[in-house]
């Protein structure tokens, strides 16, 4: 039955979908407090809203921070929590990544999974429930607008509105997610101002605005040399040898006799999955470390990014091996920043459930009190979800994707970070289905046809259970 309706609205899920992925909703500075994360968030939601509207449901545009799409009575409140915002688009893409192409069954563009396409699967399934099925509760489909950054919005919506008493966050992997690590994002910094006087100084560093959740797909640097202490074509031998060693993709550019450009080339992918990626950061900081070195000038912050973080993206490398159920501690180098002779690593690590977020952080103080020029700094912190196999509400999801999909899957725990993590009684369903490549924050991300068209099926089944 559920089947039969989903048929009906298949061409207007795909055409939605391709609408809201061509809005580019990339958080942006706003002085206007209507739309206080800039004009193309604010488009996204309304343009959700007004698709809700006349879907017949019941809207509320709450404040500019988030918005929420109703149906239902009683005094439960189901949930289904989004986000609409996306990270930065990267380049290389086959397709524009705001063109929402179809190819070969795919819905190509940023925000494809995460969090569009299941945002509509979501939006479509309770409009199937609100018209053909009887419920018991309200169902609430709540659209944040700044998951990728701080999630101001969610904590807005918590401050000023109802919260769910069950729910879910499509925005991960089926069959369902029990746990979700910690997430802590921190930088090191050092001041540099003292290779002014040396033979080699770093005047500019571009990471291309990568976004720290992120594996960065390229970062360049501007290096300026002392030619009365440094022959420049000896230098660029050195260097070339360098980079020959490790085999990496760093260009070398001659500006002048002065400058040299070093641009290091990575694959992108989510922060959560860094083994998927090839971090251009990392690879162009360890290059550096081994260049600075050959000439005798000790750069303390590349030093120690060599010795105790350097290429891993485990935990071994702090001197300790993190590890539970919910997996590795995993730590992906997502920003590189120059200023005023300060230089910034940011790193945004995923750590497991049962360690407590401080003893990481006091490990990294421990070594860089060390250093009398190195400093480590806090900037966000997400707490852990973790919600046991046996509960009602994993069990009911995890059962609803195995009886859709003829499957005997069981729950999983992640390193991503959802919305679910907001609220009690809520995880993760979907819409990543197992054994499909994690499109995530990639270059070409892409939603099957298919897939989209299940989760709707999954999440309408889902609705109707949690609603009873």
């Amino acid at each position: 039955m559920i089947n039969k309706f989903i048929e009906n609205y298949k061409d207007s899920i795909i055409k939605n979908t391709q609408e809201l992925i061509n809005i580019p909703s990339v958080n942006s500075p706003s002085e206007n407090s209507c739309k206080p994360f800039g004009e193309n968030v604010a488009k996204a939601l309304e343009y959700m809203l007004n698709l809700g509207q006349k879907l017949g449901f019941r809207t509320k545009n709450v404040d500019g921070y988030c918005g929420y799409i109703e149906f239902g009575e009683g005094e439960e409140l189901v949930g289904i929590i989004g986000h609409l915002d996306v990270v930065p688009e990267g380049d290389g893409w086959t397709f524009p990544p705001f063109s929402g192409t179809i190819s070969k069954n795919k819905i190509f563009g940023r925000g494809a999974i995460d969090d569009k396409g299941p945002v509509i699967s979501s939006l479509y399934a309770m409009k199937i429930v609100k018209d053909n099925f009887k419920i018991n509760k309200r169902v609430r489909l709540i659209l944040g607008l700044n998951e990728e950054m701080d999630w101001k919005c969610i904590n807005y919506y918590k401050e000023h509105e109802e919260l769910p008493t069950i729910g879910f966050s499509p925005d991960a992997d089926f069959p369902c997610i029990y746990a979700e690590k910690s997430i802590l994002s921190c930088y090191l910094k050092s001041d540099i101002s003292f290779l002014n006087k040396e033979s080699i100084q770093i005047t500019e560093i571009d990471c291309n605005n990568n976004a720290i959740n992120v594996v960065p797909k390229i970062c360049s640097v501007i290096l300026k040399i002392n030619s009365l202490k440094i022959d420049i074509i000896n230098f660029i031998k050195t260097l070339k040898n360098i980079i020959d060693s490790f085999e990496y993709e760093i260009d070398i550019y001659q500006i002048d006799n002065e400058f040299i450009k070093l641009t290091s080339h990575g694959i992108p992918s989510h922060a959560a999955h860094p083994d998927l990626g090839l971090n251009a950061i990392s690879r162009l900081l360890i290059v550096l470390n081994h260049l600075f070195n050959n000439y005798d000038i000790n750069l303390e912050i590349l030093d120690f990014f060599n010795k105790y973080i350097n290429f891993e993206i485990y935990g071994k490398s702090l001197g300790i091996n993190f590890e539970d159920e919910s997996g590795k501690l995993t730590l992906n180098v997502g920003n590189l920043k120059l200023d005023n002779g300060i230089i910034k690593i940011g790193m945004n690590l995923r750590v497991p459930v049962n360690t407590d977020i401080s003893v990481v952080q006091n490990k990294f103080k421990e070594l860089t009190n060390l250093s009398a020029n190195i400093n480590f700094e806090t900037t966000a912190y997400q707490p852990y979800l973790y919600i046991p196999k046996d509960n009602y509400l994993v069990q009911t999801l995890c059962n609803i994707y195995n009886e859709e999909t003829n499957s005997n899957l069981e729950p999983i725990a992640i390193g991503g970070g959802t919305y679910a993590r907001a609220f009690d009684n809520c995880i993760s369903f979907g819409a990543n289905f197992p054994g499909n490549k994690d499109m995530c924050h990639q270059t070409d991300e892409f939603l099957d046809i298919d897939a989209l068209l299940l989760s709707c099926r999954i999440y309408a089944k889902a609705i109707i259970e949690l609603g009873k």
